[in-house]
């Protein structure tokens, strides 16, 4: 539990400061159904790559969330992936250095 605690904290820090209503926002959609909660999505993002996630994301776009999450994989390469917010199914992999 505690390895999920550092990107909810990074989650956290980063809505309060980019603007005071995204972690109100982040936690409605959670509340209507409209997101899987944070725990599961990390679940399915370390199960998949192996990696470790270092920085979460939730992003509003065209009418659907989306978690942005940047991973370090077991290799150390930085891995990007884009989830979609509701199912949790993987969208995009990006690695830093393609």
């Amino acid at each position: 539990m505690m390895r999920y605690l550092f990107p909810l904290l990074l989650l956290l820090a980063s809505s309060a400061l980019a603007d005071g209503d995204d972690h109100e926002r982040a936690r409605e959609a959670l509340e209507r159904g409209d997101v899987l909660p944070l725990t599961r999505i990390l679940e399915i993002a370390e199960k998949d790559t192996g990696g470790r996630v270092i920085e979460v994301d939730l992003e509003h776009d065209d009418g659907r969330y989306l978690y942005e999450l940047e991973l370090i994989t077991p290799d150390g390469r930085l891995l990007e992936l884009e989830l979609d917010g509701a199912t949790g199914r993987i969208l995009e992999r990006e690695f830093e250095d393609d």
